[in-house]
């Protein structure tokens, strides 16, 4: 009888153990969205007034900002990592068009692989800067709610997450390296994503910062970020299993064009053409780092000066230029300058040291990225960059950090692929105007 009764319990909890994880389980997605360049007129971030000189100008002053961020958070003890102490790059090149809460609320985000936490500005707003949406109000969602303190999804910030004393909910705090922050309540709601094929995604449950004291650059511009780092909190990692750990995007060279995001199985990236390189995993979850051994102009292939240091080169979508260390970067200038048979320009306004009169007939030479098991070939656009219709600059600039930072420029036009399951990136020369 004993032997009966633990027989078809057992039987029961198998079964029970069975329905829950079907129901738990989330269905695989595959979709695309579209990327905003932020110097596009379909960006709040455009300015009619600015000239393309004075655009290239602030992408490069932005990226070189950004790299000082990025060298403060890779050299950084990860014992600092709790949210109410993380420093973080402010902002980046793209946005992302969604949605937040039941009905759903729309808003225009930053879209940033240096960043983790989803937020956006909330009401009640203590202290927040003008923006072009409307705040988000959580009482007219019908399914937000504040996470509790302590909690799993709490700790999922890293380190000790703040608890209020009155209600026990969860608190985020973070600062960034330009001196912004944002500060408010960790919740959770339904995010919405737009799709290419008109079927918005709706993602239930999912963690967000509703930003009740926020200072940022982007003020008056973008309503917040979304994170698309690798850390437990980004809509990468939150999407887990469902999308299979897989993201890419495609980059057109003109930013007044959009470019495409795609998530699951939308994302894979393989077929002819197609390069793959290890993704380093290190202390810092939040970044993507791969391994850069050398750097070829034309013929001359010259290694870095840390190539047996693995994860030595960050990629970022919010960075404009490819940022070398010092010494090696004027390395791959001189080599270039040496193959390019014009006269030098200069433009003081833009900063870049390599700039030649777009006019004459320039002979670019093939650089390639000599990634750990993947050569990637750049093309011309992909090396210079046209600031007016008479000036070209090399998309190249020093960095002080050790480590290197691959930039958007050197991106443009290839499908870019992040598996972090299997830890890979891939590469794979793409007209993306076309997708």
């Amino acid at each position: 009888m004993v032997s009966l009764f633990t027989s078809v319990l057992l039987s029961l909890c198998l079964f029970s153990s069975h329905i829950l994880s079907n129901v738990n389980a989330k269905p695989k997605l595959g979709f695309t969205t579209d990327l905003i360049h932020r110097d596009s007129p379909k960006s709040p971030f455009y300015n009619p007034a600015e000239t393309p000189s004075q655009r290239m100008r602030n992408a490069i002053n932005r990226s070189f900002n950004r790299v000082s961020h990025f060298t403060d958070l890779s050299e950084m003890d990860a014992s600092l990592n709790s949210p109410q102490t993380d420093i973080t790059p402010c902002g980046g090149e793209y946005l992302m068009n969604l949605s937040l809460g039941t009905p759903p609320s729309p808003f225009m985000a930053v879209a940033d692989t240096g960043s983790d936490l989803i937020w956006t500005q909330c009401k009640p707003c203590d202290d927040c800067y003008t923006q072009v949406d409307p705040l988000f109000d959580p009482k007219a969602s019908s399914t937000y709610k504040n996470v509790s303190c302590p909690s799993s999804q709490c700790s999922a910030l890293k380190g000790e997450a703040p608890c209020s004393t009155e209600d026990k909910t969860c608190s985020y705090g973070i600062s960034y390296g330009d001196g912004s922050y944002t500060e408010g309540k960790v919740a959770v709601d339904t995010l919405t994503l737009g799709s290419t094929d008109n079927r918005p995604v709706q993602l239930k449950n999912i963690i967000i910062g509703c930003g009740h004291n926020n200072a940022v650059t982007f003020r008056n511009k973008s309503s917040g970020i979304v994170g698309l780092g690798g850390g437990a909190v980004s809509l990468i990692k939150q999407l887990g299993d469902s999308i299979d750990g897989k993201f890419s995007y495609c980059l057109v060279p003109e930013n007044d064009q959009t470019s495409k995001i795609n998530f699951g199985t939308n994302a894979v990236v393989s077929g002819p053409g197609t390069v793959s390189t290890p993704l380093v995993v290190k202390s810092r979850e939040t970044f993507y780092y791969l391994t850069l051994k050398s750097i070829s102009v034309g013929s001359k292939n010259m290694q870095t000066p840390n190539s047996d240091i693995k994860g030595n080169m960050v990629i970022d979508s919010g960075t404009t230029l490819t940022l070398l260390p010092v010494k090696y970067y004027f390395d791959i200038e001189n080599a270039v300058a040496s193959l390019i048979n014009a006269e030098k320009s200069k433009d003081e306004r833009i900063g870049s040291s390599l700039c030649y009169n777009a006019t004459a007939d320039l002979n670019i030479p093939v650089i390639t990225m000599h990634f750990e098991g993947a050569d990637v070939k750049l093309y011309p656009y992909n090396s210079f960059f046209k600031v007016t219709d008479d000036l070209v600059c090399l998309a190249f600039g020093m960095s002080f950090s050790r480590n290197g930072i691959y930039g958007n420029v050197a991106q443009k036009n290839f499908l870019v692929g992040y598996d972090t399951v299997s830890k890979t990136m891939s590469f794979k020369p793409t007209d993306c105007a076309k997708l």
